[in-house]
């Protein structure tokens, strides 16, 4: 059973540069598990820039937009695994759902950060996700917007509840707010 550290902040915070530096300082190979879909030529430049600096550092990268959990399964011989990030993790579940006609609200999200918890604590890896703490701004104006926030929120809570690690990145300074044994 590995570490299971969540990595938190705003929206380019330096959360992720965070988290690959510090799964940089676990011994043995890496795996980035990548859940971001890319949907146009911004989002393109930025996956490219993201694996640039992952480049000649023993990465290896999974694309996985929807099975995280299964994702971390198969990468059971890493030394330490990244996964960046639960937010757009989230926001592909709700499409997945949408798409299948199905519902997708708490319950469903929790059902699934629950498995990829277990998952974590499955692998023997340490484990560093990264994710957007997206309700510290104002109410957002529309229904799928709130449903949106709201499940970050859950899928966050769960897994910071699951997890041994909380840091929060703010302006690229990172603050521990949950170390392993303060639960």
């Amino acid at each position: 059973m590995g570490l299971i550290h969540l990595v938190t902040g705003g929206s380019r915070s330096g959360k992720s540069e965070h988290a690959r530096r510090l799964a940089e300082g676990f011994p043995g190979s890496r795996t980035f598990i990548a859940t971001c879909p890319v949907v146009d030529e911004g989002m393109k430049r930025r996956v490219e820039r993201h694996r640039r600096e992952r480049a000649g550092a023993g990465w290896a990268t999974v694309e996985e937009e929807v099975d995280v959990a299964r994702a971390l399964r198969e990468a059971a011989g890493a030394g330490v695994i990244l996964v960046d990030c639960l937010t757009l993790w989230v926001n592909n579940l709700m499409e997945a759902a949408e798409k299948a006609g199905k519902a997708f609200g708490e319950d469903e999200m929790s059902a699934r950060a629950n498995e990829l918890v277990a998952a974590c604590r499955a692998a023997p890896a340490a484990v560093i996700l990264v994710t957007n703490e997206v309700g510290m701004g104002i109410v957002p104006d529309n229904a799928l917007a709130r449903r949106y926030r709201d499940l970050v929120g859950r899928c966050n809570q769960v897994v910071a509840a699951g997890g041994d690690r909380v840091t929060l990145v703010v302006s690229g300074v990172p603050l521990v707010i949950r170390k392993e044994g303060d639960k």
